[in-house]
């Protein structure tokens, strides 16, 4: 099977923990994820809210260079994917495409110049915020002033025209439709469910999701307990009641996978990537046609990504 996993964060984990994502005991590891015939797979370096300005660029740099080092290493199993021709690369090689992403724009410290940096380091998305208020606005349990800012105007603008992709996943709600009112490009929303199915603010609204669905972007299925059911444990079965209430919003070409790996507790049926094969088992189980279930776990992401290079 093929898998195209929007977020995960092992790579910080990883740092934090100093395990290696080539082998380990975390949700995630290369070796692990290699069983899939086709494996794209986006690595985050997360920020979390008490890491600003040059606190907050020296961890996505430590990060940066620790996922650099692991790959050079590890060359027969992994390769930087910069661009699409680099994923198609990857895949005919039987490696893991990694691509490199930031959860939090914390990691810009400010500084409209350092997008060109992490452009050049070869980060293909940025979510914009993790939970709190940073430079460009605010996180999604920020309540007072969580609207863009004008520096965060800019750094969405720049990232349109460096063809970095937008991520509103823990945006607030008036941060989302900030963006969108200022640029008119497709956007992610990376790791976020439905705030219908399960009411948590970090879930994404039934207009937002047609918004995000009208502007061909993408949504990741985030398998995270807490987003998938309100005050008890989930189960594997709840991330397909999830997929079939963005399907009757017609996102048969929006949904995809963002695990949330290694980020938070996952629900029952769910230890880590090899637990993949058995959900995308359960999709058809659930009777949902094998060329829909193919473009939920890669053809609709990997669509996507080849439109941004």
């Amino acid at each position: 099977m093929k898998l195209f996993d929007l977020h995960c964060d092992t790579l910080f984990r990883a740092l934090d923990e100093n395990k290696s994502i080539i082998d380990n005991n975390c949700h995630l590891s290369v070796l692990r994820g290699n069983r899939y015939d086709k494996w794209v797979q986006c690595f985050a370096i997360w920020m979390p809210d008490e890491y600003r300005k040059d606190t907050a660029f020296n961890l996505f740099k430590c990060a940066k260079l620790k996922f650099e080092k692991e790959i050079n290493e590890n060359q027969n199993l992994i390769l930087h994917c910069k661009n699409s021709d680099d994923i198609i690369n990857a895949i005919k090689n039987s490696k893991c495409a990694a691509i490199l992403t930031v959860e939090g724009s914390a990691a810009l410290a400010g500084d409209l110049n350092n997008l060109d940096y992490l452009k050049n380091c070869g980060v293909k998305i940025i979510t914009l915020t993790w939970n709190g208020q940073c430079e460009v606005g605010g996180g999604a349990l920020t309540t007072e002033k969580n609207g863009i800012t004008n520096f965060g105007k800019e750094v969405v603008r720049k990232m349109a025209e460096l063809s970095i992709v937008i991520d509103v996943s823990h945006a607030s709600d008036n941060l989302f439709f900030d963006v969108i009112n200022e640029v008119n490009i497709p956007i992610v929303a990376s790791h976020s469910n439905s705030r219908t199915i399960c009411n948590n603010k970090r879930n994404l609204t039934d207009e937002q999701f047609n918004i995000i669905k009208f502007r061909e972007g993408l949504v990741g299925l985030n398998f995270a307990n807490i987003f998938l059911i309100e005050d008890k444990k989930a189960s594997a079965y709840d991330i397909i009641k999830h997929a079939d209430y963005f399907l009757s919003l017609g996102g048969e070409k929006t949904i995809c996978i963002g695990s949330d790996f290694d980020g938070a507790d996952m629900p029952e049926g769910i230890l880590g990537i090899e637990s993949i094969e058995n959900l995308y088992e359960l999709f058809l189980q659930h009777n949902y046609k094998e060329s829909l279930v193919e473009d939920i776990f890669f053809n609709n992401a990997f669509n996507f990504l080849k439109k941004f290079g």
